[in-house]
């Protein structure tokens, strides 16, 4: 495979209960060993029907003031058609089209181009499935 392409994917725990889980550092350190010094984009993608990735500020509530707006557009209940796993599962499945399971981030001389604030975040509501992938991919 070319450098100009270089993927791996990370193997994510995220246990059973709904998380924000910052994947800033992983990011930083997979663009550190393959851009080599090189502008381009990196790709974050989690290959889940009920995951997605997030820009948003960690650590000052945010990340669980997503959570919590998330139970008030997608309500943990039996509302949902899609009814198999836990109570409420269905909303899980939803969850992508909200928050994507992918981003798409600038690579400005081997490192991310973040905002300030900003980190790259899986986002999974599914309290039944505690192992997840991200497949990280540097295009440059």
């Amino acid at each position: 495979m070319s450098d100009a392409f270089t993927t791996r994917t990370l193997a994510v725990t995220t246990g059973t209960k709904e998380v924000v889980v910052d994947l800033t550092a992983d990011c930083a350190s997979f663009l550190r060993e393959v851009a080599q010094g090189r502008s381009g984009l990196l790709n974050v993608f989690t290959p889940h029907a009920t995951t997605g990735v997030a820009l948003i500020e960690t650590g000052a509530g945010s990340d669980d003031d997503l959570l919590a707006a998330l139970h008030s557009v997608l309500p943990a209940d039996d509302r949902w058609q899609h009814r198999h796993g836990s109570p409420g599962h269905g909303r899980d499945h939803v969850l992508p089209a909200l928050v994507p399971p992918h981003a798409t981030l600038p690579v400005v001389d081997g490192e991310l181009a973040l905002g300030t604030w900003q980190s790259v975040c899986l986002v999974d509501t599914n309290k039944d499935n505690p192992n997840r992938q991200v497949r990280l991919t540097f295009l440059g």
